[in-house]
């Protein structure tokens, strides 16, 4: 690999190695089949990375799962190649959906899972009261902040604009901002 590949081969995998989606060997295979011409086979990605058939066939298929890469047929060959994915939009979609969305979602499923349980308490006395108002005005707000956000990551996948205003905007609790 010359060096010019090699410096932007070796920036995708450290890149990628502090993204927390993906691994720094599949940053480094991204990036060489980014700056490939045409499909690459699991060999010669193997010979230029300098890494073994299996590590690299694994990272490859979790390319393929966060839709980075796609195996293609070459006429005559019987081996898969494979080339990365050029339409950023459409991975940015899978990666909004699929990671960022999903971790969304589970906050708001605890807090409202927390509302309710709230709500189903048996717990009394001033002092419970209390707590109980407290834990569900947190919750609210926390449920509510994020139910904004995978609304505006739902509308940016889709191509729409994303106007940050409902996510600055302080909660209100008891007529003063928290």
């Amino acid at each position: 690999m010359d060096g010019i590949t090699a410096l932007f081969v070796e920036g995708m995998g450290a890149a990628a190695a502090t993204s927390r989606i993906l691994t720094q060997l599949q940053g480094r295979i991204f990036g060489l089949l980014y700056l490939s011409p045409g499909p690459v086979t699991l060999d010669a990605l193997t010979d230029e990375l300098q890494q073994s058939k299996s590590n690299v066939s694994v990272s490859v298929r979790g390319l393929i799962d966060w839709q980075l890469v796609r195996r293609v047929r070459v006429p005559g060959s019987r081996k898969d190649h494979y080339e990365a994915a050029t339409d950023f939009w459409r991975v940015m979609q899978e990666i909004m959906e699929r990671r960022f969305r999903w971790n969304l979602r589970q906050v708001v499923a605890a807090a409202e899972e927390t509302g309710q349980a709230i709500a189903a308490s048996t717990a009394r006395g001033a002092g419970a009261t209390e707590r109980a108002d407290f834990i569900a005005g947190r919750v609210t707000i926390i449920r509510d902040f994020f139910i904004a956000v995978d609304a505006g990551l739902g509308g940016f996948t889709r191509g729409e604009a994303f106007a940050p205003q409902p996510l600055q905007r302080p909660a209100v609790r008891r007529g003063r901002a928290t």
